[in-house]
């Protein structure tokens, strides 16, 4: 092959890539790029970090992190029917019922997820409330009591509001609105405020992420109603409602509320059966021991056992197979009903 025809079709291939080359990298002519910033892009976003979130120690409920640093406040909320409808019973995180004189009950209620403006009436210490109250540490407040069982909560490691002292002079107060001795007010957030240097209280039973897989709810019985006898004059009862998922409260067959008008409700009723001791001159629920309990959310119970080693141990309750009981998220009540009394659950 001749020199002339190798170079011919070596202009040709030549021509051919080139043509390709602008074909791809588009006009020969084009300015090179503009030098750039080596430094890595920037990108914007809208998107927020979800706060840290923790277990409100005494209703089991998701909350931000450090938003319940504050302690607790206990009061002896008087339940005469002079005294009600009660202030503040409606936002409580847990309420006791347990058995005074002549066939009576009281409460001993416990605020810490929210405290109310205002709490009571309040009405005077007795023999069991330093066993109930001592776990949560916090502030307990009431209007006074014997002295010797003034004596045992004084000394239970929890601060003592008592109306009348000097202490508490700007914050209890007689409500013109009922009558002595049932009209002791306490300005609970104006209480707390007074001792910030106060912890919060330790969490005191195990919870169920949400009401569907709470012990009762996945394990118990149907149940609509819940029939309570403490004695003659308190026979309070408690009566499922699917639409709020909750409890409600009535006494006597008469509905209950609080003084702000809501119906008194509870995600949890739970139901200790209690010896009852009257050899102090008073009865005194016997709540170190063990004993007989129920356990009630989402229209179910269980049956279960409660036990409670000393004054400063928190309350265990467990199921027949000795499995500790998880509770539905929310606010719970504890009815500490005498072995002399009696307890019903069943349809209506």
């Amino acid at each position: 092959m001749g020199s002339g025809m190798r170079h011919g079709r070596r202009a040709l291939a030549l021509g051919v890539l080139a043509v390709a080359s602008i074909a791809i990298t588009g006009c020969t002519d084009a300015p090179d790029p503009a030098p750039t910033d080596s430094a890595a892009p920037e990108y914007v976003s809208d998107y927020v970090a979800p706060a840290a979130m923790e277990i409100a120690p005494l209703r089991g409920t998701p909350i931000e992190a450090g938003t319940a640093k504050n302690p607790s406040i206990a009061a002896k909320i008087d339940n005469h029917i002079a005294a009600r409808p009660q202030v503040g019973l409606d936002t409580t995180d847990i309420v006791f019922e347990e058995l005074v004189e002549g066939g009576l009950t009281r409460y001993v209620a416990i605020w810490q997820s929210s405290i109310p403006k205002e709490l009571g009436p309040v009405r005077s210490i007795r023999p069991m409330d330093p066993d109930i109250i001592s776990p949560f540490k916090g502030i307990v407040a009431y209007s006074g009591g014997q002295p010797r069982f003034v004596a045992l909560m004084q000394q239970s490691g929890v601060y003592n509001a008592i109306h009348g002292q000097s202490s508490t002079a700007t914050t209890f107060y007689r409500t013109p609105k009922k009558i002595a001795p049932h009209n002791v007010l306490v300005k609970a957030r104006e209480v707390v405020a007074q001792h910030k240097n106060l912890k919060a209280p330790v969490q005191q039973f195990g919870y169920a992420l949400d009401l569907a897989s709470s012990t009762a709810a996945k394990e118990g019985k149907d149940a609509t109603k819940i029939s309570l006898v403490f004695g003659p004059p308190s026979q309070p009862s408690w009566g499922w409602n699917a639409e709020t998922s909750t409890w409600l409260r009535a006494q006597m067959g008469e509905k209950d509320f609080a003084a702000s008008g809501e119906r008194i409700s509870a995600t949890t009723v739970v139901v200790l059966r209690v010896g009852v001791n009257s050899g102090l001159g008073v009865p005194k629920t016997e709540l170190i021991g063990k004993g007989e309990a129920w356990v009630a959310s989402g229209g179910k119970y269980v049956h279960a056992r409660w036990s409670k080693g000393s004054r400063t141990s928190r309350i265990r309750l467990e199921d027949d197979n000795g499995v500790a009981i998880r509770l539905a998220p929310g606010n719970m009540w504890i009815e500490m009903v005498p072995t002399t009394g009696s307890v019903k659950f069943s349809n209506r």
